[in-house]
C-alpha cells in the first residue's frame, strides 16, 4: 500500500507519456503517408483545391523540391505561382458528386414529403401548429379575457 501511494502518481505518468509516445508516432506515420499520396497524385493536369479556398489545375509541380513553387492556372490563362504546402488536396471529381449527393440525400428525410400540421385535417389528439399571427392573436385574446 504504501509503495503505490508513494510511486503511483510516477506509475500514472509513465504510462501517459507511453501513450503520448504511441500516439504522436502513430499520427506522423499517417501524416507522412498522406503526404506521400498527395505528392504521388499531385501532378500536372491534376484539379487541386489551395489552402485560400482557390480551385486550380497544376501546371507545374517538382514533388522532389517542395521548396520550388507549383504553377497553379486558377483561370484560363491566369497562371499563379504558389508554395507548394499551400496545395490543400487534389480534387477528385467523381468523388466531390458522389459527396455532394450523398449530402443531399441525407438532407431529404421522411418528413420532407408529409402535409404540414397545419394543412392537415384536426384529429382527435394531434397537435396543430399555430402560424405566428395566430399565436399572437390568441394571445391578444387571452389579454382581454383576463382584463
Amino acid at each position: 500500500m504504501t509503495f503505490f501511494s508513494q510511486y503511483g502518481l510516477f506509475f500514472v505518468l509513465a504510462i501517459l507519456l507511453v501513450f503520448m509516445v504511441f500516439s504522436t508516432r502513430r499520427r506522423n506515420k499517417r501524416m507522412k503517408e498522406e503526404q506521400e499520396q498527395k505528392a504521388r497524385e499531385t501532378v500536372a493536369g491534376a484539379r487541386v483545391l489551395m489552402q485560400g479556398g482557390l480551385y486550380g489545375t497544376i501546371v507545374e509541380f517538382d514533388p522532389d523540391n517542395l521548396d520550388r513553387p507549383a504553377r497553379v492556372e486558377i483561370a484560363p490563362g491566369v497562371i499563379i505561382e504558389v508554395h507548394s504546402q499551400a496545395i490543400l488536396r487534389v480534387v477528385n471529381e467523381d468523388q466531390d458528386a458522389t459527396a455532394a449527393e450523398s449530402a443531399a440525400a441525407e438532407a431529404h428525410t421522411p418528413l420532407d414529403d408529409q402535409t404540414p400540421l397545419d394543412e392537415r385535417p384536426a384529429k382527435d389528439g394531434d397537435v396543430r401548429i399555430e402560424s405566428a399571427e395566430e399565436t399572437r392573436a390568441r394571445l391578444e385574446r387571452e389579454a382581454d379575457d383576463k382584463n
